[in-house]
């Protein structure tokens, strides 16, 4: 049998996951916990800051840390919930929109390139295959699962 630790390791290495720094847009280096957060809050109305922290699985002292960043960085606003002072909401801020929509786009870019190097029925049983994989995920209790949206 294929060592699928081996596999995920170097898909984990593929996809960078282990750079310092996911991207660059702008001349701003974006890491990929930054980039994640990006990612959540643009999907995302207004979130509080607890909830992008319980969707990405990051402890909160960690997730504000990283969220100070991108505010100091331009790219992220932090405001008081209306109806409680103590929840924080985050959004984008424009220059944060389009750093995010750029990450999206090389992102897509990336995956098309890569697929473009297989039919459709091996494109369509991998995304499958993926979607088989994190819903089996989310099931476990083990190690790194990352709370259920």
């Amino acid at each position: 049998m294929e060592n699928v630790r081996d596999m995920f390791q170097l898909i984990t290495r593929r996809l960078g996951f282990l750079n310092k720094n996911c991207c660059s847009v702008g001349g701003i280096d974006i890491s990929l916990p930054q980039s994640h957060i990006l990612y959540e809050i643009d999907r995302r109305h207004d979130p509080s800051m607890q909830q992008v922290a319980e969707a990405l699985g990051i402890d909160i002292t960690t997730f504000s840390r990283q969220v100070q960043s991108l505010i100091k960085l331009n790219l992220v606003k932090k405001i008081p919930a209306a109806d409680d002072r103590r929840v924080f909401l985050l959004s984008l801020t424009v220059e944060g929109k389009f750093v995010a929509t750029s990450i999206d786009q090389q992102m897509n870019m990336y995956l098309n390139e890569v697929f473009s190097h297989m039919n459709e029925f091996e494109k369509e049983t991998v995304i499958r295959s993926i979607r088989l994989l994190t819903e089996a995920m989310s099931k476990s209790g083990q190690c790194c699962a990352p709370p259920i949206e």
